[in-house]
C-alpha cells in the first residue's frame, strides 16, 4: 500500500512538472511576439503619434535619411477603429442580446435551433468572406467604400460572441429570480428587463468586451468594405481607415517599416486592456 501511494505521488508530481514544461514551451512564441513588438513599437510612440495622421512615403524617406523619427501618426486610424467599432456595437449589442435571452429562454424551441446553427455558421466563416458579402451587401448599393460598410461587417463577426455569452450569462442566475418577480406580480417582459438582465449586466459586458477585442484587429473584412483614407474622416459614407488597415499600408511600404511596429504596439496595447478589463469584471462577479 505504502509502495502504490509513492507510486501516485510520484506519477501525479511527473505529471504537474510535464504540463507546466509544456505550458512553459507553449508560451515562449507568445512572449517572444510580444518582446519584439514592444522592442521595436516604443521607439516611434510620442505625441505626434496620437495626434497627427499617417506619413507619406516622401515625409518617412526624408526621416530616414536624417536619422530622424519618421513624423506623422495613427490618429485617422485611431478614428476610424473608434467609429466602426462603435456602429459594430451598436448593430451587435441589442440584437445580440435579445437572440441570447430567446435561447435561455426559449432552449428546445425550433427558432432557438435554427438562431444556434446560424450563429455557429457565421462564427466559423472567414473573415474575408464576412467582407465580400458586406461589399455586395452595402458598398456596391451605395457606390463607394464606407465606415458604415466596415462597421456592418465587424457586427456580423460580433453577433456570435454577443449571443453565445448572453445565453451562457442568464443561464448562470438562479431560477428563483424569475420565480420571484412573476410571483410578485411583475410581467415576464419586466422580469427580463428588470431583473434578469440587470442581473446579468457584468457577463454582458464582459462578453462585448471579449467581442470587441476580437474583431478590432481584423483586416481582411475592412480592405473590402471601409478600404482606408489618409485623412481623420468623420463621415460614416465615406472611406474610412483603421488600426489594422494602416498596419497594412505601413507593410506595404519599406520607408515605413518603424510605423508596423508602433501601430501593433499600439493595437496589442489596446487589445490587452480590454481582456483585462473583462478578466476584473468576471472576478469581481465571481467575489461579490
Amino acid at each position: 500500500m505504502e509502495n502504490k501511494l509513492k507510486i501516485r505521488k510520484f506519477k501525479d508530481k511527473a505529471f504537474f512538472i510535464a504540463v507546466c514544461a509544456f505550458s512553459a514551451l507553449a508560451a515562449v512564441p507568445l512572449v517572444a511576439i510580444i518582446v519584439k513588438v514592444v522592442m521595436k513599437g516604443y521607439k516611434q510612440l510620442n505625441m505626434d503619434f496620437f495626434t497627427e495622421t499617417s506619413p507619406t512615403t516622401f515625409e518617412a524617406m526624408i526621416a530616414k535619411a536624417s536619422g530622424s523619427l519618421i513624423p506623422g501618426g495613427v490618429l485617422n486610424g485611431l478614428t476610424g477603429t473608434l467609429i466602426m467599432v462603435g456602429i459594430a456595437a451598436v448593430i451587435s449589442i441589442p440584437f445580440g442580446i435579445m437572440c441570447g435571452v430567446y435561447l435561455s429562454e426559449k432552449p428546445k424551441a425550433a427558432f432557438s435551433g435554427l438562431i444556434r446553427f446560424l450563429s455557429e455558421l457565421i462564427q466559423g466563416i472567414p473573415s474575408i468572406i464576412v467582407g465580400m458579402i458586406v461589399y455586395s451587401w452595402i458598398v456596391l448599393p451605395l457606390g463607394s467604400y464606407s465606415a458604415l460598410a466596415g462597421g456592418v461587417s465587424l457586427a456580423i463577426m460580433m453577433l456570435p460572441l454577443v449571443i453565445r455569452s448572453t445565453e451562457e450569462t442568464l443561464k448562470m442566475l438562479p431560477s428563483s429570480l424569475k420565480e420571484a418577480g412573476l410571483a410578485l406580480g411583475c410581467s415576464y417582459k419586466s422580469v427580463i428587463l428588470k431583473i434578469l438582465l440587470p442581473s446579468a449586466a457584468g457577463g454582458l459586458f464582459t462578453g462585448v468586451l471579449l467581442a470587441i477585442s476580437r474583431v478590432m484587429g481584423e483586416t481582411a473584412p475592412l480592405m473590402l468594405t471601409a478600404l482606408g483614407s489618409t485623412l481623420v474622416n468623420w463621415d460614416v459614407t465615406a472611406p474610412t481607415s483603421a488600426l489594422p488597415l494602416l498596419i497594412w499600408e505601413f507593410y506595404n511600404d519599406p520607408n515605413l517599416v518603424d510605423m508596423i511596429w508602433s501601430s501593433s504596439l499600439l493595437l496589442l496595447v489596446i487589445v490587452l486592456l480590454l481582456n483585462l478589463a473583462a478578466k476584473a469584471i468576471v472576478n469581481k462577479r465571481r467575489t461579490a
